[in-house]
């Protein structure tokens, strides 16, 4: 079974200027891109999963906490579950793998912050969203 996981970017900086990359990161399964700007920085969007598509998260702009739940049941999951937590920022190019059978709550935590979203998969091509509201897991502080 696959795991969340960080894939580190790193930074490159010289009299020319700065470079930001990921030379990990294999894109091959990449069909969807899209970019997240909460509203404020006191907004949590979530919580949104996907049993199958597999997503990948990096900031392009600022900085986001990223909180997840590995579902237990898709139609009534335990409220009690355990959240673990990921931060990105735009200072590096580090990557948030998120494999399928996991919900995401996303906070921006600096104004006009932006995260890039790829997705395994093209919009409308599976119906895959599942959808929780913001207060459901017990556990999210």
């Amino acid at each position: 079974m696959e795991i969340p996981k960080m894939i580190s970017g790193g930074k490159y900086s010289d009299e020319r200027g700065h470079i930001i990359f990921n030379n990990d990161f294999d894109i091959s399964e990449i069909k969807r891109i899209y970019c997240i700007e909460n509203t404020d920085t006191d907004f949590i969007r979530g919580w949104t999963g996907h049993k199958v598509q597999q997503r990948w998260f990096s900031a392009v702009q600022g900085s986001f906490t990223i909180k997840l739940i590995k579902i237990d049941n898709w139609e009534a999951p335990s409220k009690k579950l355990d959240i673990s937590e990921f931060r990105v920022n735009s200072e590096s190019l580090n990557i948030i793998y998120i494999p399928g059978g996991y919900a995401t709550a996303i906070q921006a935590v600096e104004s006009g912050s932006k995260l890039l979203v790829m997705s395994d998969y093209s919009f409308g091509e599976i119906v895959d969203d599942y959808r929780f509201p913001i207060g459901y897991f017990e556990k999210l502080k």
